[in-house]
């Protein structure tokens, strides 16, 4: 299980370092408004994701098992991570953000790693989806400058107190929004290389900025973001705080396993490679203990990203540590211009995010999947948007793998009550 790091270097070249290095770059302009996004729909502040991006994104590159990996904090872990927060506060977070990665490591040490793909996808399929619907929902708010105070954490409160908003609209917002989401999708298709999500959002939060438009940006909200990163401590640790969380750890150790595995064969179909899972796992463990040291959100495997990556050029780990120091650089030198960024160009561009995640391309498919299959998604994603994820991954690979072995035909043994 040694990193992949260690076994790219010998005949590494000053030209590899080139194509790494501009790779690196490109997904630093990518991470860094995402991280700001992620992070403060997650109810967090919003310096904890590109403290994530730094540290994480490091860790995964410099132990992980895939080539061209980019990890950091994800969409996926945004509902989760809320619920965390409101239920246990930061703290409570940063606890178990640390269980997980030591969950992680435990898991990678047993080899567990393989075992990830026994999870039935239409459970994968249906609950990024439902993932997907909760993470825009909750962005609809910045996104048309509503005026709704805290938002409820449930979904279907949460749209019953925006309908009830409905009359704080503010369109100057909605325009910043709009047009921002708009850029995105156009310099998008304009070229896979340009940084299009930073330009994007900063030409929106520019035009907020000079114009002096009355649209919230990070620092109008939340001050200016700090310079560095802060030094690492250890979490209040209590029996209680370990029971009480220990749900939820599972919860984001699952998740980070799911998706850095899952971003890991994405990057070997593109790049024709081969990844070794347990040191994956590893990696994840070793990163989200990490984040937490940090008081970082937690962190796994970034399949946009890593797609990113493998478009810009990018083959080795290097790219990645390039990309979270880049960002580390950015946190040292420029933070305060982070505080300019306006809400809606963010909301727009976690829609659009949500939007990807859902993956639209392929719900054809999905529908011509068999019957079984199909319930099994629709109940996955009902579960996740409306009752809980730890319910909806617990009940899907319940129903999932008893219909796996169903199918597999496997006669039970004759049992006959014995004699007493």
């Amino acid at each position: 299980m040694k990193p992949k790091l260690l076994t790219t270097l010998p005949g590494y070249t000053l030209a590899s370092f080139r194509a790494d290095a501009i790779a690196g770059v490109t997904v630093a302009m990518v991470a860094i408004p995402l991280s700001i996004a992620i992070a403060i729909a997650s109810g967090a502040a919003p310096e904890v994701g590109l403290v994530t991006a730094v540290v994480a994104g490091l860790l995964i590159s410099l132990l992980g098992g895939s080539r061209v990996q980019i990890g950091g904090p994800t969409g996926a872990f945004i509902v989760v991570v809320y619920d965390v927060i409101a239920d246990h506060g930061f703290d409570g977070l940063v606890l178990a953000t640390l269980m997980a990665g030591a969950i992680l490591l435990m898991a990678g040490l047993l080899r567990l790693g393989n075992l990830v793909r026994y999870i039935p996808e239409a459970v994968v399929n249906g609950f990024t989806i439902g993932i997907a619907i909760i993470i825009a929902s909750s962005q609809l708010k910045d996104f048309l400058g509503l005026d709704a105070g805290t938002m409820p954490a449930d979904f279907l409160p949460k749209l019953a107190a925006l309908w009830d908003a409905r009359d704080s609209l503010n369109l100057t917002a909605l325009a910043i929004g709009a047009d921002a989401l708009i850029l995105i999708v156009v310099l998008r298709r304009m070229s896979e290389k340009l940084p299009g999500l930073i330009l994007a959002v900063a030409l929106a939060s520019a035009a907020v900025v000079l114009l002096q438009l009355p649209v919230d940006t990070i620092a109008s909200r939340y001050g200016e973001l700090p310079r560095g990163l802060p030094m690492p401590s250890l979490p209040h640790v209590t029996v209680e705080g370990i029971i009480e969380l220990l749900p939820s750890a599972i919860i984001i150790a699952l998740l980070a396993a799911i998706e850095s595995l899952l971003s890991a064969m994405v990057a070997d179909r593109m790049f024709e490679g081969r990844h070794p899972p347990n040191a994956e796992v590893l990696a994840q463990g070793w990163a989200n203990i990490g984040s937490a040291l940090f008081g970082g959100l937690p962190a796994t495997g970034a399949i946009a990203r890593t797609a990113t990556n493998v478009r810009a050029g990018g083959h080795t780990p290097v790219a990645g540590v390039v990309n979270a120091l880049t960002i580390l650089l950015v946190v040292m030198l420029a933070a305060p211009l982070a505080g300019y960024l306006a809400m809606p160009a963010l909301a727009a561009l976690l829609i659009l995010t949500a939007w990807n995640m859902s993956e639209p391309e392929k719900w054809s498919g999905y529908m011509r999947a068999p019957m079984a299959d199909r319930l099994l998604l629709l109940l996955t994603l009902l579960l996740t948007v409306l009752a809980d994820l730890t319910v909806a991954i617990g009940v899907g690979v319940a129903i999932g793998l008893a219909l796996q072995l169903r199918s597999s035909k496997i006669e039970p043994e004759d049992w006959s009550q014995p004699d007493r």
